[in-house]
């Protein structure tokens, strides 16, 4: 009988591990399957140029895994039983219980949406890009927008900065401002946060540093100290949260959420579940977590995949370290910020700025979403599956990214 591999999710993370799983084992042996919820991949990383009206590419799964064996299943991930081994999905725009898929191996990859912190209203009125659907009601609502109205961005990271750049200089119009609880760049070298300084500057985007937003209304935001700004649209980008499936589970999970595992992506509590990206609570170098984005999220899938391969066919466990070297950052389509880092994903002076510095994050998203469809396998030779192998659990293994 074959080997049954299901994937949880088909973002970079879950659609790497599956096309990576598919060049690493006979087809013969396994039977790979994707649960997804859409039908094409999505770049999750452009979703703020998503909502400024750009077209992206269409991904679809039919001709990414074309000549792979993966099997794609279309629909929603409702419950996950890991003691029976078994996943229940549920077609879009049908009801009841769904169907129920069983594996024999899982790979958790469902990933991450927006995290409203609880925020008075957040829900109700605020927008966020963390996906598709987010995105595209973004896109609507900003094309409707006259000139002159405001639009404010909570939130000071990654997302924050590169939601506010792109609005501002696709919409010159529009009056834009950021509220990030801390100061803006604070994490970036002197001169990655010069340069972000600069460029907020010349697209005319308002900073409201150190503040925190306390309440978000249709037409305006509150901030801690009773502050209201005008917002005819909020776009929120505090961070993320876990899919909650797997906190209903027997899982061994975090206070986030997050499937706790050992170094090849394993959980810690059922060696039959693997967990990939945000979705994981991984320990990178240092002993620091993983942060949620796509830089920690595709070495995990590798990890992962090479750790399920080594285990079912009696090879030897990765041993391949993967760590953080540097934060892309888009600021529009014209300028960019490429901040390095130390392995644990500390800013050092040296940073990359202007156009180089966008060309090179363009070459950036489209590597990820064109090693999606073309995984990394060196060699690229099959391996048959082992029946009951045994891999020594002391062969060393390092997690980071």
């Amino acid at each position: 009988m074959q080997h049954r591999i299901v994937v949880l999710g088909a973002g970079y993370t879950g659609a790497t591990a599956a096309g990576r799983l598919a060049r690493r084992l006979h087809r013969e042996d396994v039977a790979i399957t994707v649960v997804n919820a859409e039908p094409d991949f999505v770049e999750r990383v452009r979703m703020h140029q998503l909502a400024l009206g750009q077209d992206l590419t269409p991904r679809p799964f039919s001709e990414m895994f074309a000549g792979t064996g993966v099997v794609l299943k279309q629909g929603r991930v409702t419950a996950l039983d890991v003691d029976r081994r078994t996943v229940t999905v549920a077609a879009f725009g049908t009801e009841g219980a769904g169907e129920e898929v069983e594996y024999d191996t899982l790979v958790y990859a469902l990933g991450s949406r927006w995290n409203d912190q609880g925020v008075p209203g957040t829900a109700e009125h605020a927008h966020e890009i963390a996906g598709r659907p987010g995105a595209l009601r973004l896109r609507e609502r900003l094309a409707g927008l006259a000139a002159g109205e405001p639009v404010v961005v909570v939130g000071g990271g990654l997302t924050g900065v590169e939601a506010a750049t792109e609005i501002a200089e696709a919409r010159p119009d529009l009056d834009v401002a950021l509220a990030a609880r801390g100061g803006l760049g604070d994490w970036l070298s002197d001169k990655g946060r010069r340069h972000l300084h600069k460029v907020f500057d010349r697209l005319g985007i308002t900073v409201h540093e150190h503040t925190a937003v306390t309440a978000v209304e249709a037409d305006r935001i509150t901030t801690g100290d009773g502050t209201t700004l005008p917002a005819a649209v909020t776009v929120w980008t505090t961070g993320f949260a876990v899919h909650p499936v797997a906190q209903a589970t027997s899982l061994d999970v975090s206070g986030t959420g997050q499937i706790v595992v050992d170094r090849t992506m394993r959980s810690v509590s059922h060696p039959d579940v693997y967990a990939v990206g945000d979705a994981a609570l991984a320990m990178g170098p240092g002993g620091k977590p993983l942060r949620m984005s796509c830089a920690s999220g595709v070495p995990t899938a590798w990890q992962a995949a090479d750790a399920i391969a080594a285990r079912l066919t009696g090879g030897k466990l990765p041993t391949v370290p993967v760590r953080y070297f540097n934060q892309c950052i888009s600021l529009g389509r014209r300028d960019g910020l490429i901040q390095y880092v130390t392995a644990d994903d500390r800013a050092v002076s040296a940073a990359l700025t202007g156009r180089l510095a966008a060309l090179y994050k363009e070459i950036i998203c489209k590597g990820a979403a064109w090693s999606v469809a073309h995984p990394l396998v060196l060699p690229a030779r099959r391996r048959r599956i082992v029946r009951e192998a045994v891999v020594p659990e002391s062969s060393p293994v390092r997690t980071a990214a």
